[in-house]
């Protein structure tokens, strides 16, 4: 495909920061109506890309295009093109959901009678029409984000770059935030997503690029990462917690790797090559007398396979990048 038929495409952008290289030669190809997850650990690069990609920094070498237009020859071009999002709600607090969508829909020349019917059709899709006299600063955390997200859409964009959506928010707005997202890409809205969250990635992207210290790193759709990585999991929880020690030294003797704990603590993984393991510690617990509550095989998670790849837990990544 030609640079023209991807929504966006970009080869080799660097961009520093004095000494310091937040990009180190990225590439990315998005194809017009789907979602591109973007993922790093935090300061590898994740924003960055997404303000080069919105014209608001220039890069210092590289070329990209958005919808076909250069990020820095046709800036005004891809800004008619593009709407954006950040982490954090930029709306206007003193000013009811009404008249934030209204004054972005006359900043964006359109005649107050159009602005007006375009603020009222999105506060009905996303569910603000009760709330659309109140000030925003009355809002929930969800509610702001909804309308943070309609203003990015004032001005129909056919791209839409989401940085890191839902952080904070509880997981009913999430979700909400997510049934938003997969309907705007039904309507063959392009999405540039960045997040923190590896579930929000494996839920909506078909892609993900996974991008460590300025450099894409690996990159594919969910379940091809999650091969690349290869293996499985075998994760184990031992009925009676005073078994868990036991446990873990089983794993560790049978897999020859010491098993990662999670939630609790009681819950043991450790990756396995074969799938012979399993059966293996079943017998051993049988053997001696320790009851599973639970035992299964599986194919890595994203954050799993995001640890894998930059060595760093997403749980350790709670800013931007």
């Amino acid at each position: 495909m030609s640079d023209s038929e991807y929504a966006i495409r970009a080869e080799g952008l660097v961009k520093r920061f004095g000494k310091t290289v937040a990009l180190d030669g990225v590439d990315l190809a998005v194809r017009p109506g789907t979602v591109l997850g973007l993922l790093g650990p935090n300061g590898a690069g994740k924003t960055t890309t997404v303000r080069a990609l919105a014209t608001l920094i220039r890069p210092d070498a590289g070329t990209a295009t958005v919808g076909g237009f250069d990020v820095v020859r046709e800036p005004h071009q891809v800004r008619r093109l593009i709407g954006l999002t950040g982490q954090y709600a930029a709306v206007d607090e003193e000013l009811t959901g009404a008249q934030n969508l209204l004054l972005i829909g006359r900043l964006l020349d359109l005649p107050r009678r159009v602005a007006r019917r375009r603020a009222e059709e999105l506060l009905a899709q996303f569910g603000l029409t009760d709330a659309a006299e109140r000030a925003a600063k009355t809002y929930s955390g969800g509610m702001r984000r909804r309308l943070d997200l309609a203003a990015s859409l004032v001005g129909n964009p056919r791209l839409l770059y989401l940085d890191e959506p839902t952080t904070g928010l509880d997981p009913r707005s999430q979700g909400e935030v997510w049934d938003l997202v997969r309907g705007l890409v039904a309507d063959g809205v392009t999405v540039l997503l960045t997040t923190q969250y590896m579930d929000e990635a494996d839920r909506l992207a078909s892609q993900i690029v996974v991008i460590d210290h300025g450099r894409v790193i690996a990159g594919g759709t969910p379940d091809e990462l999650k091969t690349a990585v290869g293996g499985q999991i075998l994760e184990a929880r031992a009925e009676n917690t005073m078994h868990t020690e036991r446990l873990a030294s089983m794993m560790a003797d049978l897999v020859g790797a010491t098993p990662a704990r999670e939630g609790d603590g009681t819950l043991l993984t450790v990756p396995v090559a074969e799938p012979g393991m399993l059966p293996a510690l079943v017998r051993r617990l049988d053997d001696a007398g320790i009851v599973a509550s639970e035992l299964a095989l599986r194919r890595p998670s994203l954050n799993e396979v995001f640890l894998a790849l930059t060595g760093h837990s997403t749980d350790e990544e709670r800013s931007a990048a």
